[in-house]
This record gives structure tokens, sequence and C-alpha cells, in this order.
């Protein structure tokens, strides 16, 4: 059996306040929500994001997302008020790490030619 796909997920004390924050993060409201406490985005390469609400697990989780142009992500996270550091440059890609408001790992990449 092959693996055909991969799914990210993070939990959050609250997914109200989750959603409002994703949502601005990925610019546009989850494509599914198909359980009462689970908001699903899907994006064109065929991964998704699943945010749930589990108060005891909220946090400790992470996910990465691939962009195109690290430079115009980088100044959108800026636009959302979100402070991210400095470009992290790792051998063949470019990195910009924040924090969810549930303290989630986020991480947006690039990878260089």
């Amino acid at each position: 059996m092959a693996i055909s796909n991969a799914l990210a997920s993070v939990a959050v004390a609250n997914l109200s306040a989750a959603r409002t924050f994703y949502e601005r993060l990925l610019g546009r409201p989850p494509d599914r929500q198909r359980m009462a406490n689970v908001l699903e985005w899907k994006f064109e390469g065929g991964g998704e994001l699943q945010v749930y609400q589990l108060a005891d697990r909220a946090g400790r989780g992470s996910a990465t997302f691939v962009v195109t142009n690290i430079d115009e992500q980088r100044a959108r996270l800026k636009e959302l008020s979100v402070n991210p550091p400095e470009i992290i440059e790792s051998g063949q890609i470019s990195v910009v790490m924040i924090k969810d408001p549930d303290g989630n790992s986020l991480a947006f990449a690039q990878s260089r030619p």
C-alpha cells in the first residue's frame, strides 16, 4: 500500500477563535467542517490542514505550509499583525516560523534551486 497524501492537524483550545486566526492567515474560510469541532482547509498541491478543538492537546502541534515566495509570505504575515522572525536559510530551503494563538508552531517554507 502506497501513501498518497498527508494531513497536518493542530489542536486548539477554542475553535471559534482559531477559525478567525486561520481564516485571516490562510486568506479564506475553511473548505469543510464535517464535524462540529473540526475545520479543514485543502490546498492545491493535495495537502490538507485540520484545526480541531481539544484543549488538552492545544499548542503542542505543528504544520508546515509550502509557499512559492517566502519574501511575499513574510510581508503578508506582517500585514496580518503577525511579527515573524527573520527568514531562516538552511541548505535548499528558506523558512519563516510563527506560533498560532494556542502556541502551535507554523512554518512557511520555500524550496530554493
